[in-house]
């Protein structure tokens, strides 16, 4: 049996955190989202308010641009914030799915199994095809202003598209680079939570 941890990739509003809740109960293992920033806080000892500024957001503009094609040519500079930040949550993914499977969500984690921990994964990205859904979730989980609601998704899903980039070479939300494209719009949560686990276990049973 070959035990597959799960990664999902999701558009802001999308459900990705509900999807990724039910598949952690119908397969009894964790699923880390905000709480591995304050896992890895604790554990190397990076204040909770600075991996909150820098988690899935706080790069991909000129500067960074810069900093990344100096890093590539003359070696990356651990000092600069975002990559200790990252630094710290690729650690503490490597020694979480050391234990057994997971499910993690964004934050580059598919990077993190794939090219350092070396476990099998499914890679998932979860959309909404109807703007309002996207709408309802981000007004009634996170609270977000109406006034303001549609830059603010747009934003966060910018933020998260330019994280990727900065830290991988892969494209956020690029069919080519994933196992399964859930739309939740279309699904709802439940059935894509339920085609995930098909697929995990259809590997398992390799």
């Amino acid at each position: 049996m070959n035990r597959q941890s799960i990664v999902i990739d999701r558009e802001y509003g999308s459900g990705g955190r509900e999807v990724a809740r039910i598949l952690s109960e119908k397969l009894g293992i964790e699923f880390y989202d905000g709480n591995l920033l304050v896992m890895a806080g604790q554990e190397y000892g990076i204040d909770l308010s600075t991996l909150q500024t820098y988690d899935e957001k706080g790069v991909g503009g000129v500067l960074h641009d810069l900093s990344l094609a100096s890093s590539t040519a003359y070696g990356t500079n651990m000092n600069d914030t975002p990559f200790q930040v990252y630094s710290a949550q690729s650690r503490l993914v490597q020694q979480l799915v050391a234990k057994g499977p997971c499910i993690f969500l964004g934050r580059c984690t598919a990077q993190i199994l794939k090219s350092e921990a070396h476990v099998p994964f499914v890679h998932a990205f979860v959309y909404a095809s109807n703007l309002q859904d996207r709408i309802d979730r981000a007004r009634s989980v996170d609270g977000v202003d109406s006034a303001r609601i549609e830059a603010y998704i747009r934003r966060r899903d910018a933020q998260r598209k330019n994280y990727n980039r900065f830290f991988t070479d892969k494209a956020w939300g690029d069919p080519a680079n994933y196992d399964l494209m859930l739309n939740t719009s279309a699904l709802g949560y439940q059935a894509a939570a339920e085609a995930i686990l098909a697929v995990v276990r259809a590997r398992e049973a390799e």
